[in-house]
């Protein structure tokens, strides 16, 4: 089946699904931001000033800092804050400096969340070091760090975090356990929620089909469960999803700050969506669209407030397109971790190719 074009040649701009068959890539839409030759990336931010950060989790000894700020033009990148909370080694107390950094959240306050996992090859949570940190990007200082310690347990793997600054809460996802973690800014105060609802879990029945082959590892399928994560531009409902599957929900945030009510009733309000795409990260703009990866085309997507999916845009450059950030003159940020090709996924053989990169992409 091929794919419908809008009339007047406006070259697929809003390049229609058609039972996931995407139009031909236009390579000149999709610019290239930052490269990095040697070390794995997955999150990004960008400031409402424009600064632009990245993150790099200890997955590897391959590895240099958690946390950079980046300089697009020269494709330069200077640890951040500071060269001292990127230098965390085995023995070091986490609490204060950066262990293993999964992903990045700024706000339209100008500060910058960091998600850091503190599980150093995702072999378990650090000495209790597992956090959120805010950091003012107007003075480049740490202003709070909030600890999980007693909140998830140490096989916990903080994964992404969004940020409601109007009613001074966060939430954030538990990609291994599967759970919803909600902080409440003003107080400190954490919980996790729903984390025996099947709506944070991987769906066992799904087969993740990438490259042409089911996502294994030890010889067993790959399941991660809820991971992505988007915010509503009213703060109202919550979007989220497990990685290795293509279901999508959402609940009202109203029934997640409220602590009385217990996870057989909270899980009575999450709705169940229906099948979309896998995606690691997503977004969603001040429109209301939702914009997600579909890990198995190399593509970008694009959910409307009517939950009808598009193609945005396919390009084999997309490896694994892993977190997204929007930028104050309207495009998407997306950075493309290339995970599937790791040695653990692959029978040991590493099958990345360098660079890792960070991309652009002008919303309609």
């Amino acid at each position: 089946m091929k794919c419908i074009l809008i009339p007047l040649c406006l070259l697929c701009i809003y390049q229609v699904s058609c039972n996931k068959v995407p139009c031909e890539p236009e390579t000149d839409r999709l610019t290239t931001v930052f490269k990095d030759d040697r070390y794995q990336l997955t999150g990004v931010a960008i400031s409402p000033e424009g600064r632009l950060f990245t993150s790099y989790p200890l997955w590897s000894n391959d590895y240099q800092y958690a946390v950079s700020e980046v300089d697009g033009k020269d494709n330069h990148t200077t640890p951040y804050p500071s060269l001292f909370w990127n230098s965390w080694q085995a023995g070091d107390n986490g609490k204060d400096k950066w262990v293993s950094v999964q992903a990045l959240y700024a706000d339209e306050q100008n500060n910058l969340w960091v998600v850091d996992a503190a599980s150093p090859k995702m072999e378990g949570v650090y000495s209790n070091s597992h956090k959120l940190v805010k950091i003012n990007l107007a003075n480049n200082t740490v202003e709070r760090t909030y600890f999980f310690e007693g909140v998830t347990d140490g096989n916990s793997y903080l994964n992404d975090v969004r940020v409601d600054n109007q009613r001074q809460y966060a939430y954030l996802t538990n990609s291994s356990e599967g759970g919803i973690v909600i902080v409440n800014l003003a107080t400190g105060n954490a919980r996790q929620v729903l984390q025996d609802h099947y709506s944070t879990k991987s769906d066992p029945g799904f087969t993740f089909i990438i490259d042409g082959h089911e996502l294994m590892k030890n010889g067993k399928p790959v399941k991660i469960n809820s991971d992505a994560i988007a915010l509503t531009p009213d703060g109202e409902w919550l979007y989220y999803k497990p990685l290795t599957d293509d279901k999508l929900y959402r609940i009202r945030t109203e029934y997640l700050r409220n602590d009385a009510m217990d996870n057989e009733t909270l899980g009575s309000k999450v709705e169940d969506l229906g099948h979309f795409a896998t995606t690691d990260g997503m977004i969603i703009d001040k429109k209301g669209d939702l914009y997600m990866g579909d890990m198995r085309t190399n593509s970008i997507i694009r959910v409307t407030p009517e939950l009808s999916m598009q193609t945005l845009i396919a390009d084999d450059r997309l490896v694994w397109p892993d977190s997204y950030a929007i930028s104050s003159d309207g495009y998407l940020y997306v950075s493309c971790s290339q995970i599937q090709k790791q040695p653990e996924y692959n029978n040991g053989e590493n099958k990345r190719e360098l660079p890792y990169a960070i991309y652009k992409l002008k919303l309609p």
